[in-house]
């Protein structure tokens, strides 16, 4: 499962602080945000640094394919040379202020953070259970070619999500990689959109295997989750998409009281009791993410990597408003050769080795790459078979959670306003 929109820092930059109190006691190895942590101002005056947010809800930032590049590099970004200075997040934040609410025209949003308070069941299960803090979103840009990357290791060029109109990406998904081996499998979708099938709630929907036999009958309601696994009755692999028009999403938004991330997490935490309390629990893997950084500040640059296929950018616009990157065929960040920003994940097993961090750079690609291992199938793209693989996550011989802990209720009563900071 796919969340919406949080940066690692955002989120999990303080999980240091969570983790050496008692009862754990653990060591600060997170590499969580460090006290110099900066950016300039928009007009390059002073400093910002990090707020710790009284609101569980947030003004939308702009976390597309320019603005990424901004927030990489304010002043150059289509520069090579690392690490780069990550000097632009509070200057886009406040660039796009008045497309977004207008309210934040400082952009120190961006600068925003959560801790324990906010959001006790995602700092439960991140210690008790096992995460990374070199986990990546697969490409510097916004959430749907982001979603492409993690169903099928590629966005077929896209760096923008597809034209209204435009016809369905004909790639192979894991879906179909699943279906050709006799794999079973769903796509459990949170919301319909107002579409009477839920294909109308999911991303799936991109590719063109959604839309017929197999694809189109394996897309169900989010509600069959529970049921399944209270019947021991889910599919081997499974893709929950979030709740994109009911408010579950954790998507920052430009109105009040949208991108409520308790609501969010809330709802996650419904999904994983659920699995944790059912006969499902003994052989599952609940892999929690988020789709993309959402132009929030981080401190750990993205990543080089493979491109999955050689194709370049494809969607970028020219004259006389030209994207970044336009035409440039000799810098790795035009291209497909760097992963997108740090973004948190939580993995929640009985399998999974107690109170873990993982330092190991991977995209989320990684994800396809252990269904691949796991089922014996060949890779989509050399983007996954790039990915180390996460033996380092499991422990399969004690079996460290075989009786799954009590997590704490995850609140859903914080101050929700986007009209000031923090």
């Amino acid at each position: 499962m796919a969340q919406e929109n949080r940066g690692f820092d955002h989120y999990f930059g303080h999980l240091n602080d969570y983790r050496v109190l008692p009862p754990y006691n653990l060591p600060a190895d997170v590499y969580g945000t460090p006290a110099d942590a900066s950016n300039p101002s928009a007009d390059g005056t002073t400093i910002v640094t990090p707020i710790l947010m009284n609101s569980v809800c947030v003004e939308n930032q702009s976390p597309s394919w320019n603005e990424s590049h901004t927030d990489y590099n304010r002043q150059n970004p289509l520069s090579d040379v690392q690490p780069p200075p990550l000097d632009g997040f509070v200057y886009i934040s406040a660039k796009d202020a008045p497309s977004n609410g207008g309210f934040d025209l400082g952009g120190t949003r961006a600068m925003g953070y959560y801790d324990s308070t906010a959001l006790p069941y995602y700092y439960f299960m991140a210690t008790n259970f096992a995460t990374s803090d070199m986990w990546f979103a697969p490409v510097m840009t916004r959430t749907q070619p982001n979603r492409m990357y993690l169903m099928a290791a590629t966005s077929a060029g896209h760096v923008y999500p597809l034209p209204k109109g435009s016809p369905a990406l004909t790639n192979k998904t894991i879906f179909e990689l699943l279906e050709e081996n006799g794999i079973s499998w769903k796509v459990y979708v949170s919301d319909s959109n107002n579409n009477p099938h839920p294909i109308g709630g999911t991303l799936f929907s991109m590719f063109a295997f959604s839309q017929q036999g197999p694809g189109l009958q394996n897309i169900v309601p989010a509600s069959q989750f529970l049921t399944d696994a209270a019947n021991g009755t889910l599919p081997q692999v499974a893709m929950i998409e979030p709740g994109y028009s009911s408010g579950t999403d954790e998507h920052p938004a430009s109105n009040t009281p949208g991108g409520n991330i308790q609501k969010g997490a809330a709802y996650v935490s419904s999904l994983i009791n659920g699995s944790m309390q059912s006969p499902s629990w003994s052989d599952s893997v609940f892999i929690l993410t988020w789709d993309e950084g959402g132009g929030f500040y981080d401190h750990i640059p993205p990543q080089l990597t493979v491109s999955p296929d050689g194709i370049r950018p494809s969607d970028l616009a020219g004259p006389p408003n030209s994207d970044i990157c336009y035409q440039n065929t000799t810098s790795l960040t035009c291209d497909f050769l760097y992963t997108g920003f740090r973004v948190p994940m939580i993995l929640v097993s009985p399998f999974a080795n107690k109170n873990s961090v993982s330092h190991v750079a991977r995209d989320y690609t990684s994800i396809l790459k252990l269904i691949e291992r796991r089922f014996n199938l060949g890779s989509l793209t050399l983007r996954d078979a790039f990915q180390p693989d996460m033996d380092e996550f499991f422990d399969f011989v004690n079996i460290p959670w075989k009786t799954p802990p009590s997590p704490p209720t995850q609140p859903r009563t914080g101050a929700c306003y986007i009209n000031q900071v923090p």
